[in-house]
């Protein structure tokens, strides 16, 4: 049974998230299991070298992540994440896509995949969440 009633629900209580909402991070859909976030990339975004900063690519995962861990039992935090960079980034919006592959007792575990807008594969995260 999913903590948040519906998806209004669950972006009410992540307004709470002040550093992903003040990166412009959205969650866009949100199932019993799975979630996705998007974040449109401005210039706050980049790096020194003119791409997306890797900060910015692993908080829209990190609060895929955080929605899908905390729909599933609230509240749940991260005691190990880890990410993956691919490929850099050719679009102007990223896409976290969060699913849920083990609900235990106590820890929760979550693959996501960061997309961008032209559908190149940016970040593989994966995390692993521990129920409070």
């Amino acid at each position: 049974m999913s903590t948040f009633k519906n998806l209004e629900e669950a972006r009410e209580y992540f307004k709470k998230d002040k550093f992903a909402t003040n990166s412009g991070i959205v969650i866009d859909e949100l199932g019993d299991d799975s979630c996705v976030c998007s974040m449109e990339i401005n210039e706050n975004h980049i790096n020194a070298i003119g791409g997306v900063m890797g900060g910015a690519i692993f908080t829209v995962a990190d609060l895929a992540f955080s929605a899908v861990i905390n729909n599933i039992h609230l509240p749940s935090v991260a005691i190990q994440t880890s990410v993956n960079f691919i490929n850099g980034v050719k679009g102007k919006k990223l896409f976290a896509s969060a699913k849920c592959v083990k609900d235990g007792r106590t820890t929760t575990i979550c693959n996501v995949d960061v997309t961008d807008d032209t559908g190149r594969l940016i970040a593989q995260f994966f995390g692993t969440g521990y129920k409070l």
